[in-house]
C-alpha cells in the first residue's frame, strides 16, 4: 500500500485491466442469492451475494490479521488500528465518516478476533456507493496521526476496563491463556495495559502497512446488489488512494496451521469479588478445516447449546445451581478450543463442576442418543438458517468463507452436511473431544479451601 495523503497514481492500462477474474460460484435459485468472486489485479479478492429480495445492502472488508499475527510487544495492536482507521483520511475526518453513514440511516462498525478483522457498513441499497467509497477510504488512506493515537489510547484503555469489569466476558480470555499459555493465541484481543500504552504511532503505521496490502483483504458484500457495479465502485476507490497493489501480485492463501500447543489439566483461578463465580471447562477441540466439525457441531448443540441440552437441564432446570449454563467451540487455523461456562454462587461451584465433568465423562464414554442426536441436528440446521436472514450475517459469511477456506458452501450445502452427520460420528468426536484431560478457568472470591479442590474437576 502506498503511504498515505500522496496523490491518486494513473489508470492501470487495459492490459492490466484485462486480468481480473470473475467467476460464478453459487448459482441462486429459490430465494437463496447468487454468489460471484472476482479477482482484481494486484491480488485484491472481491465476493458478493446478490439477493434481489431485499432494500439493504451490507458491504465489509475483511483483512488476514489478527491477534495471532502480533508478538508480545505488540500485543493489542490489531484491535488499537482498528479504532485508528475510524480516526481520519486525507479525504474526511473522523466526523466526516461517522456524519457520512448517520446521514443516510446506516449502520458502521468494525471487529477484531484472534485471525482476522472486518470493517462494515450496512445501508439500504441505493446508498451502497457511498458505504463503499467510505470503507474504502478508512481502509486505504488512514492517516494514523500521533494525536489521534494519543487519544484512541484512553479510549482502548476504557474498554480493557470495561471487559475486566465483566467476569462472564473476562473468563474466557482467562481459559485462551489456560490453554495456550503465553502463545499469541492465549493473549487478549485487545491487548493489555501495558501493550497498549507501550504502542507508538510509528509501530502501528508500519503494522498497517505490513498487513493491509491488498493481497491480505477480502472485500464482501450483500443484499441488493449488481456484481459488476460493486466491482467497479470498489476498484475506483483502490484505484484513487493507489492501493490495488502490483498488477502480478497474488492473494494470500487461507491461514495454514502452526501446531499450536495446548496444555491439559491446567487451573486458573483469578480471585476477584464478584457475586458469582465464573468457570469455564474446556480442552483441545478442532481446527476449522477439520472435516469432523459438522458433527461436533451437532455434540455441542446436543451438549450445552440451547434449553433442551444436557448441561441446560442437569444444571439449571433439574438442581438451579446456574441461570446461565452452555457449551461452545472456537476453530482456528491449526486448532481449536471446546468450552463449557457457566456462572453460579460461588459457594456451588464444585456442584456445578462436578456435575458439568460427569455430563462430559458420560457423553464420552457412551455417547448421545439418537434422540438427542437428531433434535441438535435439527436444532443446528433451523439455526443456521434463521442465522443468515439478514444481509449482515450474509456478508459475514461469504467474507470470513473466502479469506479462512479460499472458497464458498451454499446454505444447502451446509444444510446437507448437517443433515448427514451420523450417531457413529458423534460418538466418535465424542471420545476424541471429551475423553482428553480437561483445564479449567475460574473467576471469583473463591476461598483457600475451595480454590484448592479446583483441581479435583481436571483430575
Amino acid at each position: 500500500m502506498t503511504s498515505h495523503g500522496s496523490k491518486a497514481t494513473a489508470r492501470p492500462s487495459s492490459e492490466a485491466r484485462a486480468v481480473a477474474r470473475t467467476q460464478t460460484l453459487i448459482k441462486g435459485t429459490g430465494g437463496i442469492g447468487t454468489v460471484r468472486k472476482t479477482t482484481l489485479p494486484g491480488g485484491l479478492r472481491i465476493v458478493t451475494e446478490t439477493l434481489p429480495s431485499v432494500r439493504s445492502a451490507t458491504f465489509g472488508i475483511w483483512a488476514h490479521v489478527g491477534s495471532r499475527d502480533e508478538t508480545p510487544a505488540l500485543n493489542g495492536a490489531t484491535h488499537y488500528l482498528e479504532h485508528l482507521l475510524f480516526k481520519g483520511t486525507s479525504r474526511r475526518s473522523a466526523l466526516d465518516i461517522s456524519s457520512a453513514l448517520d446521514a443516510v440511516g446506516g449502520e458502521m462498525n468494525a471487529f477484531t478476533a484472534k485471525e482476522y478483522t472486518c470493517y462494515y457498513a450496512r445501508v439500504l441499497d441505493t446508498d451502497l456507493p457511498l458505504a463503499i467509497d467510505v470503507v474504502c477510504d478508512m481502509l486505504t488512506g488512514s492517516l494514523i496521526l500521533e494525536e489521534d493515537v494519543d487519544v484512541e489510547r484512553g479510549a482502548i484503555l476504557e474498554e480493557i476496563a470495561m471487559t475486566e469489569d465483566d467476569p462472564g466476558d473476562c473468563v474466557h480470555d482467562l481459559f485462551a491463556h489456560t490453554m495456550f499459555g503465553d502463545n499469541a493465541l492465549g493473549r487478549p484481543v485487545l491487548g493489555t495495559v501495558d501493550t497498549v500504552n507501550a504502542l507508538t504511532a510509528d509501530r502501528i503505521r508500519r503494522f498497517y502497512k505490513k498487513h493491509y496490502d491488498p493481497t491480505h483483504l477480502v472485500v464482501a458484500c450483500a443484499g441488493n446488489i449488481d456484481h459488476n457495479k460493486v466491482v467497479r465502485q470498489v476498484r475506483a476507490a483502490f484505484e484513487k488512494a493507489g492501493a490495488l497493489g502490483k498488477p502480478d501480485a497474488q492473494p494470500i492463501a487461507p491461514r495454514d496451521g502452526r501446531r499450536t500447543i495446548r496444555t491439559s489439566g491446567k487451573v486458573e483461578l483469578l480471585a476477584r469479588k464478584t457475586e458469582q463465580a465464573h468457570v469455564v471447562l474446556g480442552m483441545p477441540g478442532l481446527a476449522r478445516t477439520d472435516d469432523r466439525r459438522w458433527a461436533m457441531g451437532v455434540l455441542n448443540t446436543a451438549l450445552g447449546g440451547g434449553m433442551s441440552s444436557r448441561l441446560f437441564q442437569e444444571v439449571r432446570e433439574k438442581r438451579g445451581l446456574a441461570y446461565s449454563v452452555y457449551s461452545y467451540t472456537s476453530g482456528f487455523a491449526d486448532c481449536g478450543l471446546f468450552g463449557v461456562y457457566a456462572g453460579c454462587r460461588p459457594s456451588q461451584v464444585h456442584d456445578v463442576l462436578r456435575i458439568c465433568r460427569d455430563e462430559l465423562d458420560h457423553v464420552a464414554q457412551n455417547g448421545l442418543s439418537d434422540d438427542e442426536i437428531a433434535r441438535a441436528i435439527g436444532q443446528l440446521r433451523g439455526s443456521t438458517v434463521l442465522g443468515l436472514e439478514d444481509t449482515g450475517a450474509l456478508m459475514n459469511r461469504i467474507g470470513k468463507s473466502e479469506l479462512c477456506w479460499g472458497e464458498q458452501m451454499s446454505v444447502d450445502d451446509m444444510l446437507a452436511k448437517i443433515a448427514a452427520v451420523t450417531p457413529d460420528e458423534v460418538r466418535s468426536v465424542a471420545r476424541d473431544i471429551l475423553g482428553q484431560r480437561p483445564s479449567l478457568s475460574v473467576i471469583g472470591p473463591l476461598k483457600d479451601k475451595q480454590a484448592s479442590r479446583l483441581h479435583d474437576a481436571v483430575a
